[in-house]
């Protein structure tokens, strides 16, 4: 396994889209894994760490990372919906020549997921969403219930566009970055920190303000097994989101972690184990 300070950037592919876009990915695990496409969390590097890689590599998924638009080497789509999410993945699919594949989505990354389930159910395997979030206008749900106040502003934030969001997407990618700094951490994580902070403030502002805006399908509408990871403790994406999606996204099936918004190693292992036909 490799360690937190060996680690170095892998190889970065590309995908030209018909639009002029450009998408920018990694592909980690086994060639002739089961093939799986991550959206990782809001903000995001297509860079993942050196232990999931390793789960990866154990459990025997081929898993294609990419940077939605706006990230790192992705091309911005302004005024980007959820459901865009779908047809990027598609073409990243296509570039594999992956006919069938199963998705996950972590956090921010859980709608972009939702959409693919939903909108390419002939490719679409299994969709895994962890600590995702439920639609800003989902009824019955309290959307800032057990939510941390300064989460909650975000997406209130949000609301008013990707101008006024920007301008929090630098203060708090600056204070963070600074902090990360002074605390010396292995050079792995700085390098991935900055990727998210530095290359990925549109894609940022872009996933909020698309999380807060109709997604462009409906959850009811999945014909595909869905898996709902959630935390009690959750404060970023609170239990009721996921209680939310298990109680109104068809095809769905909810398991509990602990330890709050990010998951461990066996919930990690879990869920890779839980895509696998």
């Amino acid at each position: 396994m490799t360690t937190l300070d060996e680690w170095v950037p892998p190889a970065t592919g590309a995908v030209e889209l018909t639009d002029g876009r450009r998408l920018t990915y990694c592909l980690y695990g086994p060639d002739g894994g089961v093939p799986v496409v991550s959206s990782n969390p809001t903000p995001h590097t297509r860079w993942e760490r050196p232990d999931v890689v390793e789960a990866y590599e154990r459990l025997g998924v081929r898993v294609l990372s990419y940077d939605r638009p706006g990230y790192g080497g992705s091309s911005r789509q302004p005024g980007r919906t959820v459901a865009d999410a779908a047809s990027d993945v598609a073409a990243l699919a296509d570039a594999q020549g992956w006919g069938r594949f199963a998705v996950t989505g972590f956090s921010g990354g859980g709608a972009p997921a939702l959409a693919c389930a939903a909108l390419l159910p002939d490719r679409v395997t299994r969709c895994a969403v962890v600590a995702g979030t439920a639609p800003y206008d989902a009824s019955g749900l309290d959307f800032f219930a057990g939510m941390s106040p300064d989460n909650a502003d975000g997406f209130r934030l949000a609301t008013r566009g990707a101008a006024d969001f920007r301008v929090r997407t630098d203060r708090v990618a600056d204070q963070v970055l600074a902090e990360l700094a002074a605390a010396a951490p292995d050079a792995g994580r700085l390098a991935r920190m900055r990727a998210m902070l530095l290359d990925g403030r549109d894609g940022w502002t872009d996933d909020m303000v698309s999380l807060v805006r109709p997604w462009g399908f409906e959850v009811s509408d999945l014909a595909v097994p869905v898996g709902v990871w959630y935390c009690p403790d959750d404060r970023n994406s609170p239990p009721g989101h996921g209680e939310w999606l298990l109680a109104n996204v068809g095809h769905a099936e909810g398991y509990r972690y602990a330890g709050g918004h990010d998951p461990g190693p066996d919930t990690t292992e879990q869920l890779l184990r839980w895509l696998l036909p």
